[in-house]
């Protein structure tokens, strides 16, 4: 039995794909999407991205697995995409994260560099095996997809939650994992990402405090450092992100897929 978590989503969304059998598939895609599946105790299971490109419509997500007579079967399913609806808003920065000065742009781009190594883990299987948590119960300041207007002039989308906070409260885990990066960089503060296995990373930016190091192991509601506001930021919060594989996606979505 093939299960698709949600039947409808948006782009941007995290999307959990279980198939129920003993057997591993041969191959898989979503769209044209190949899909990599890892054992769970439910059988086999994937997450994968819509990307926020995604134009509404269905996304076509086939199977093929071998039968017991080792001939290859198929299953399919559909996923509906539907129309974002991302707001905009204008903020203001600080000039220098808008054109930011020679002497600060190496150290830009070894943020870059280090952050894609972060992200660049091989697949391995789940290393959870609950459902996602918030890191913080908090105010949503700004969601995931949010067009946003620099200084009435530079516009960018925002890959993020943003949640309220004071400066020193505490930021947990979202959910089982390894630390792959604790970093100081220059446009997201002091930051924190977390590997979960299964392709998927949760990161969080603008941390007063990091109280983990690269390595370290995490179970969810641990904690793992404060809200500032370091980097490039209007006030104190947390910027809450995930990924899979190398597309940012909404986090808010990975708290209603059911793992458990």
């Amino acid at each position: 039995m093939l299960e698709i978590q949600p039947g409808t989503a948006k782009p941007g969304d995290a999307v959990l794909i279980t198939v129920h059998t003993g057997h591993s598939p041969l191959s898989a895609s979503m769209g044209d999407h190949a899909l990599i599946f890892f054992p769970s105790s439910a059988g086999f299971l994937t997450v994968t991205a819509i990307p926020v490109e995604q134009a509404p419509g269905e996304l076509e997500v086939k199977i093929r697995l071998p039968d017991l007579r080792g001939q290859p079967s198929e299953l399919a399913g559909a996923l509906e995409v539907i129309e974002p609806g991302f707001p905009s808003r204008e903020l203001e920065v600080a000039n220098r994260y808008i054109h930011p000065p020679p002497q600060v742009r190496k150290w830009i781009a070894q943020d870059r560099i280090a952050l894609q190594r972060a992200y660049e883990q091989p697949p391995r299987p789940p290393l959870f095996r609950r459902n996602f948590a918030w890191p913080r119960w908090a105010l949503v300041t700004s969601h995931f997809g949010d067009l946003r207007l620099f200084n009435g002039a530079k516009q960018s989308q925002h890959y993020g939650t943003d949640l309220s906070g004071r400066v020193g409260d505490p930021v947990t885990a979202a959910n089982d994992g390894v630390v792959v990066l604790a970093r100081s960089c220059y446009a997201s503060g002091n930051t924190v990402v977390v590997h979960h296995g299964a392709q998927l990373f949760t990161a969080y930016f603008h941390l007063s405090k990091m109280q983990v190091k690269p390595g370290a192991t995490v179970k969810r509601g641990e904690q793992i450092g404060r809200v500032g506001k370091s980097g490039r930021v209007t006030g104190p919060h947390l910027h809450w992100a995930a990924k899979v594989k190398d597309v940012y996606v909404n986090a808010e979505s990975l708290l209603r897929l059911e793992f458990e």
